[in-house]
């Protein structure tokens, strides 16, 4: 009887979330949150995405450079070849930076002279405004964008919220996925994930860094109050739910933080060492990547622990070999770091420009607040020839298709 009573409490707290988030329209890494471990449009020419989740089953194993055709955006391809083809090399190493929102004209200068692929939103950019007053600065955010922004957002639910903590977006916070499943199971998860969804897409943001797919059932863990609690087959047919729903209803999210978080610590604050045999994580740890690569997820962050059973030498996220490792899966989506501000990377890699480090392992997506210097020591190090071009044009050539397939450039309303 108790059980159904929170049931109920849960449900009704979800649907007053989503009456607050979708009022009608009368008129975007290092996080300053503790509990974060990740970084980081309504506007005139944005259309919202309508598309059902893309299914990446019975994929062979592939490679960093996998044909067009076998990729998870292969449609999007011919479109996305064509906007690369007129773009500059400053405007293509840009669209690889996914950056904390700068504050006030410095975000219209990372825009406009970095031409940043787009922006993580965090809590402050969300306190004292309302939905009007973001769906404005978005659309400013916007128009000055030759290519259209990524907006992303953490709304994991519990601990990690950006958004829903906030009464003028929601009457209560997301739970979290633990507190989700005991009071409704599965259902309960899909309804949030739904409520999410409708949410985030009413305020203008593209991608939710979410869920988090790392398999944790010791509440001594650091990622076990973000995890969802339970053993890698119950996660597994969560992490289904969440990038099923997710798809569905057109807004696109990621998983993190591959090849599995484990009971490593805070990398916020230093380097972690997993050293589990590979074989643990083929049976527990990858077991909800798997089942979110096979739903369709189009994204996947990488974590900044050391897999030494993998290479012992590189954290996670820079390192080549763990990349290869989540290609050979059959993920053909973008691959991004976690927050590259975070001090695991700052004191392991000892340079002020990890950037050029994690797009050499096979990232896609840059997390990173300290942009300028960075962008620019990828553009020196292409033209060089330090890296190729051609490697720079396999990621963005993917980030373009992502878009389109997302909706955040629309090929109707004069995006291109």
């Amino acid at each position: 009887m108790l059980q159904k009573f929170i049931f109920v409490l849960c449900i009704l707290s979800l649907s007053c979330s989503a009456l607050t988030a979708c009022q009608p329209v009368e008129g975007g890494a290092a996080s300053s949150d503790p509990a974060v471990s990740t970084a980081a449009e309504s506007s005139a020419n944005i259309t919202p995405s309508s598309s059902e989740p893309q299914s990446s089953s019975s994929q062979e194993s592939s490679t960093m450079n996998q044909e067009p055709s076998e990729d998870l955006f292969a449609d999007f391809y011919p479109a996305a070849e064509q906007i690369l083809s007129q773009m500059t090399l400053e405007e293509k190493v840009g669209q690889m930076f996914l950056v904390r929102c700068p504050r006030g004209d410095e975000a219209l200068k990372a825009i406009t002279e970095t031409h940043i692929g787009g922006f993580v939103l965090f809590a402050e950019d969300f306190e004292n405004q309302t939905p009007d007053s973001i769906r404005e600065i978005f659309s400013g955010y916007q128009a000055a964008a030759k290519i259209p922004l990524l907006l992303a957002v953490d709304e994991e639910g519990g601990s990690v919220v950006r958004i829903s903590k906030f009464p003028a977006f929601a009457d209560t916070p997301f739970p979290s996925p633990q507190d989700l499943y005991q009071a409704g199971g599965m259902e309960a998860i899909a309804e949030d994930t739904r409520q999410k969804a409708m949410l985030l897409q009413s305020l203008g943001i593209h991608l939710n860094l979410a869920p988090v797919a790392d398999v944790s059932v010791n509440p001594e863990d650091y990622i076990y109050n973000r995890t969802f609690g339970q053993p890698a087959e119950e996660t597994a047919e969560y992490i289904k739910v969440v990038v099923t729903e997710s798809l569905k209803a057109g807004l696109s999210c990621t998983l993190k933080h591959f090849p599995g978080y484990g009971n490593n610590r805070d990398t916020h604050t230093g380097v972690a060492l997993d050293s589990r045999p590979w074989q643990q994580f083929e049976q527990e740890d990858l077991l909800p990547f798997l089942a979110g690569i096979e739903a369709g997820v189009p994204c996947i962050m990488v974590s900044h622990n050391i897999i030494e059973s993998v290479d012992p030498s590189l954290p996670a996220s820079i390192s080549a070999t763990v990349h290869e490792k989540l290609r050979s899966l059959g993920f053909t989506g973008l691959i991004l770091t976690d927050d590259l501000d975070m001090d695991a990377i700052k004191k392991y890699s000892g340079t002020e420009t990890p950037a050029l480090e994690a797009l050499k392992a096979g990232n896609d997506l840059i997390v990173i607040s300290d942009y300028q210097q960075n962008f620019q020591a990828v553009l020196n190090a292409v033209q060089s020839e330090e890296i190729s071009e051609e490697r720079i044009d396999d990621s963005v050539r993917r980030i373009l298709a992502w878009k389109l397939s997302a909706g955040v450039i629309s090929t109707t309303d004069g995006d291109i």
